[in-house]
C-alpha cells in the first residue's frame, strides 16, 4: 500500500509537468502491433448525428443536446466522466491527453482525474468509490500496467458493481492484445487507442454526449408518463 501511495505522489508531480506543457503539440501514440481485425470499437450506429455534430469545432450542438448539457439531471452529479488508469508514466500521459481533449471547449466535459482531483491523505478506496458514484460514466484506460495494479482492478470491479451490463462504462485499450482484455468486460465493446488516439478520443466524447442526451430524454418520458 505504501508503495502505491509513493507511485501516486510521483504521478502527481509528473502530471504537473505535463500540465505546464499542454500548449505544446504532442506526438501521436505508436501504432499497435495487434491486428485491427482483432480489435473492437464502439459501433458507429450508437453515435447520434446530433452528438457527432456537437463534437466538431465551429458546429452548433442541436437544441436537444444543448438542453441535455444544461439540464438539472446532468448537474445532479459532479462529473461527466471518471477516468481510471494506472500510475505508469505512459498511461498518465495518455490519460492527461484524453482529459485535456474532453475538457477543452467546445466539449467542456467535467472529468475526474486521479492525480489532479483526489485528495492527498484521504481514504483512497472511499474517495474513488465516491467519485465513481458521482460520475455519469466511467472510462477505463486498460493497458498491461492497468491489469497489474490492484487499485485499477478494484475500481473496475467497483464500476461493474455500480451498474453491471449498463451503458455507463467505456473501456479503452492501448497497446493491449485481444487475449489480454479482461474477461469481466467481455460483453462490453471497447475503443482502441493504439492506432488512432484522436479518433478514439472523439468516440469517447460522442458516447458521453449520447448518454447525457438519452438520460434527459428518458427522464422527460418518465415525468410525462407520471403526469398522465
Amino acid at each position: 500500500m505504501h508503495g502505491w501511495f509513493q507511485k501516486l505522489l510521483k504521478s502527481r508531480e509528473f502530471y504537473s509537468t505535463q500540465h505546464e506543457q499542454e500548449a505544446k503539440p504532442t506526438k501521436s501514440s505508436s501504432v499497435s502491433s495487434v491486428p485491427t481485425s482483432h480489435l473492437s470499437t464502439l459501433p458507429l450506429s450508437s453515435l447520434s448525428s446530433s452528438s457527432s455534430s456537437s463534437s466538431s469545432p465551429g458546429k452548433t450542438p442541436s437544441k436537444q443536446l444543448q438542453f441535455a448539457l444544461s439540464s438539472k439531471m446532468r448537474w445532479e452529479l459532479k462529473y461527466d466522466v471518471f477516468l481510471c488508469h494506472s500510475t505508469a508514466h505512459s498511461d498518465i500521459e495518455e490519460a492527461t491527453r484524453l482529459v485535456s481533449f474532453l475538457e477543452a471547449p467546445p466539449r467542456s466535459l467535467r472529468c475526474f482525474l486521479w492525480q489532479r482531483d483526489s485528495c492527498p491523505g484521504g481514504a483512497v478506496s472511499t474517495e474513488f468509490c465516491q467519485a465513481v458514484q458521482n460520475s455519469h460514466l466511467q472510462v477505463l484506460l486498460i493497458t498491461p500496467s492497468f491489469l497489474q495494479e490492484e487499485w485499477c482492478n478494484y475500481v473496475m470491479h467497483q464500476a461493474l458493481a455500480e451498474g453491471p451490463m449498463s451503458n455507463r462504462m467505456i473501456p479503452l485499450v492501448h497497446n493491449l492484445s485481444h487475449s489480454q482484455y479482461p474477461q469481466e468486460l467481455k460483453f462490453y465493446y471497447y475503443i482502441d487507442l493504439s492506432r488512432n488516439p484522436d479518433r478514439g478520443y472523439t468516440f469517447v466524447n460522442k458516447t458521453v454526449l449520447k448518454y447525457l442526451e438519452d438520460l434527459v430524454t428518458k427522464g422527460m418520458t418518465l415525468d410525462s408518463n407520471m403526469e398522465s
